[in-house]
């Protein structure tokens, strides 16, 4: 980020204890740690307003586990690390499911579960295996070695504990039910650190912070140099329908190894997301926030292929900026040479699986120094 000297002219001073940077669904949580279990004054500030960015612009699905099959990830990551990041994902919608349940807002969910669907007999066999995998470390799932929609799929692995929620409104309840001051349109350009103070340089403020939290996702790269090349800036993008008379399938779904996803919306709408595994030079490792043609285009086709009975007009389009770790898991820890500036990011698509259990392991990590497991930098050694 930048901001010009014209920008800053009326810059304040403040002294802050915890600074939350990003307002979206994971600096909520943050915040909420922060303050209601450390009893931190924390102050969030963000360069928009909370739920503007990704955390409001996703599909709402809160699914199980990582980005990736089952046992891929056990092949990858290992056996351990598998199965607690799966733990991970259950923290973090047992979390969300607290705060929609107690809060003020009237927060949407759908405790629908979700359906993982093949769209090739070869990726119909990896659903197998990840099913077999699954079952063996005793998670809830349902194999269907055929289409359970009856639309063209090969496969399926329903995961009845998964759920659709509305993303936006989830995001700005967990900042009223954070207690802390949100102070929005302000953005970060610079962050010093001088013995046990943190300077954050912002539009607005010059802040004094005992300690900072980034949960800044794709913007990361921007704030600091040190996530250049380890959080990499990923545009999605989705369409929604007119309203229907009859929903199309009862679960949030998603296929094509997870680069596909469609579910019902709230007011009877359907929504369609995905595509850029077919455009990967012009959606990986962009930040600007636009319609591609080609995406979209890409999407019509889908919605004609595999849900030709929705028939309503495309009433709106839009995209979205994720933050793709380079390892594929999430980023806690602090950085380098700033002990007292933290961060909890790259959530590779998957931030509502897996941010709000990351952003307190985050939490305690910078005020405790406690291991964040899987997901802490102290992986790379």
């Amino acid at each position: 980020m930048t901001v010009s000297h014209w920008q800053r002219a009326q810059q304040q001073e403040r002294e802050v204890d915890f600074l939350v940077v990003g307002a979206g669904l994971v600096g909520g949580a943050a915040a909420f740690f922060a303050k209601q279990a450390h009893g931190r004054d924390v102050v969030v500030t963000d360069a928009r307003d909370a739920g503007l960015g990704a955390s409001g612009r996703n599909a709402g699905f809160m699914i199980s586990g990582l980005d990736t099959f089952y046992h891929r990830a056990i092949e990858r990551y290992g056996h351990s690390v598998a199965r607690e990041m799966w733990a991970l994902s259950a923290r973090s919608m047992d979390l969300w499911r607290r705060f929609v349940h107690s809060s003020d807002f009237a927060v949407p969910l759908d405790e629908c579960g979700s359906l993982l669907l093949a769209e090739s007999p070869e990726e119909a066999k990896e659903l197998e295996c990840a099913a077999r995998a699954l079952d063996k470390d005793g998670i809830d799932i349902n194999y269907h070695s055929r289409d359970p929609l009856g639309r063209g799929y090969h496969a399926g692995i329903e995961q009845p504990l998964d759920a659709g929620v509305q993303p936006y409104l989830l995001t700005r309840s967990i900042m009223a039910q954070s207690g802390a001051e949100l102070i929005a349109n302000n953005e970060v350009y610079a962050i010093e650190c001088a013995g046990e103070r943190v300077t954050i340089y912002t539009r607005r403020y010059r802040f004094l912070a005992q300690y900072v939290l980034l949960c800044t996702n794709a913007w990361s790269p921007q704030i600091d140099p040190w996530f250049r090349g380890k959080v990499l800036p990923t545009r999605a993008q989705c369409l929604v329908t007119e309203p229907l008379e009859k929903p199309p399938l009862p679960w949030c779904g998603y296929s094509d190894y997870g680069y596909m996803y469609y579910r019902s919306t709230f007011d009877g709408r359907f929504l369609l997301g995905g595509g850029r595994k077919h455009f990967r030079s012009e959606e990986n490792n962009t930040s600007e926030d636009r319609l591609n043609p080609n995406v979209q285009a890409y999407l019509d086709s889908y919605l004609k292929k595999y849900f030709p009975d929705v028939t309503a007009p495309v009433a709106q389009r839009w995209s979205g900026i994720m933050g793709f770790s380079c390892d594929g898991l999430p980023l806690v820890g602090t950085l380098p040479g700033k002990p007292r500036v933290g961060f909890a990011v790259g959530f590779s698509g998957h931030g509502l699986a897996l941010g709000a259990a990351s952003a307190e392991r985050a939490v305690d990590k910078l005020l405790h120094g406690a291991s964040a497991g899987a997901v802490d930098v102290m992986r790379w050694g």
